[in-house]
């Protein structure tokens, strides 16, 4: 069945998925390989069209593969499919570019982060309603972490309370978003890293063990045994 998403809801979702995921081995796109049966894709994107203020989901998609994704998704919710880029960045500016007018929130999220709960979705989009121009969700940092140079020496460690590992979906007002896009230089793969070059405070929010990337063989085994338990 076919979700269905708020013509009243304020947030606007996109998910580039353009990306080969080379770490995950050789096959097809990182965002159409398959987990418990299913694209990558097709998973984080249901999860998305739960959340109850999602108004609009634009995907990008590799460029040879838009069509079959848009049928791919097409049972899963409406969501507009245009070509990513070459980079992280391109695609993200390629489905900021396909956002209709209304929205006034707009979150990034990973494709990879498969299992992220709609209730972080929301979260997400509740701190940017609240006032904040960018706002990611975190985790905090569990292992200890070591500086170290060229040659694998370390030079010291790093103190671990005042880091904090970042998830998406990244949640901003859609003018800062796009302001960060327009003045952007090198090409970044974390969109509120944009948004800290032009000096905006980024805010965060709790994060979920859930919202795991999956990267690697592991993390898709891991996402598997997940979903088998009913994540």
């Amino acid at each position: 069945m076919t979700a269905q998403l708020n013509p009243r809801g304020d947030v606007a979702v996109l998910v580039p998925a353009a990306g080969a995921g080379v770490r995950l081995g050789p096959g097809a796109p990182k965002a159409l390989r398959p987990l418990a049966g299913e694209p990558l894709l097709v998973h984080a994107v249901r999860r998305v069209a739960a959340a109850s203020s999602v108004h609009t989901i634009v995907v990008a998609a590799p460029a040879t593969e838009v069509e079959a994704v848009r049928a791919l998704l097409a049972p899963v919710a409406p969501v507009t499919v245009v070509p990513g880029g070459a980079e992280r960045q391109a695609s993200v500016a390629a489905a900021l570019a396909a956002v209709p007018a209304g929205p006034e929130i707009v979150l990034v999220h990973d494709a990879a982060r498969a299992l992220t709960p709609p209730g972080l979705i929301e979260s997400v989009a509740a701190a940017v309603r609240d006032g904040h121009d960018a706002v990611i969700p975190v985790l905090p940092v569990v292992d200890t972490v070591k500086e170290v140079d060229a040659a694998e020496r370390v030079l010291g460690t790093v103190d671990r309370p005042a880091l904090r590992a970042v998830q998406t979906p990244q949640g901003f007002r859609r003018s800062v978003l796009l302001a960060a896009h327009r003045s952007a230089g090198d090409a970044l793969t974390d969109d509120a890293g944009l948004v800290e070059k032009q000096g905006i405070a980024v805010t965060c929010v709790p994060g979920s063990e859930l919202a795991l990337k999956i990267t690697r063989p592991f993390d898709l085994s891991l996402a598997e045994h997940l979903l088998s338990t009913g994540a």
